[in-house]
């Protein structure tokens, strides 16, 4: 089974589909895999998102980081895991999600804005930070708190992310992204997403 490491190494883009029904769970996941997406979330205010997520995991868990985002609670913990869900992604910086998911064995991703949550983060274990939303921490920001982070810590850019903007975020030291409606929503085709998630891909060589 991989982990978020490889996975990460591998393709540091987050595909985040909110919205998606279970009945779209396999095409849509497969559409992705199909273009080397390797870690996938499922926000929990999506329509019965653990069941996507545990559909999703037992096709793609093997060679995919399968999980939620939205995560809130530590009973959303436990229900992801229980689904089969590997990553916890949240909008904010909550220490009991945080502590509930490194205690189940899940990468841990916290929403922070600021140095003193993405301190506190990678002091409870987190696994990579979530700059978020990224629409209000401009790249020069993010570059004055890189300068200061641990040189290891993983920093990931989420809203507003696009191919044209990936190369500004990235040359401020952003390790990966997370993608929404520039990705998926819930009317695109699979043809569509296909082709975005081309696009996402194509920039992302670009910045290597």
């Amino acid at each position: 089974m991989i982990d978020l490491v490889t996975a990460f190494a591998a393709n540091p883009l987050i595909a985040i589909l909110r919205g998606l029904e279970p009945r779209n769970a396999l095409p849509v996941s497969d559409t992705l895999i199909e273009a080397a997406f390797r870690i996938i979330e499922v926000p929990l205010n999506s329509p019965d998102p653990f069941e996507s997520i545990r559909r999703i995991a037992e096709r793609h868990g093997a060679q995919a980081i399968v999980g939620a985002g939205t995560v809130l609670t530590v009973g959303q913990v436990e229900a992801v895991a229980d689904a089969g869900g590997r990553i916890i992604v949240s909008p904010n910086m909550n220490p009991d999600v945080g502590r509930a998911a490194v205690a189940r064995g899940l990468y841990w991703c916290p929403g922070v804005m600021t140095p003193s949550e993405a301190f506190s983060a990678l002091d409870f274990g987190a696994s990579i930070l979530k700059f978020f939303p990224a629409e209000m921490v401009p790249p020069r920001a993010i570059a004055a708190m890189r300068a200061v982070l641990p040189q290891e810590a993983v920093i990931a850019a989420v809203g507003g992310i696009s191919p044209d903007n990936m190369a500004t975020y990235h040359a401020v030291g952003v390790n990966g992204f997370g993608l929404g409606s520039a990705l998926f929503k819930p009317d695109y085709t699979l043809e569509d997403i296909g082709s975005r998630a081309r696009a996402f891909t194509d920039a992302l060589k670009d910045l290597e």
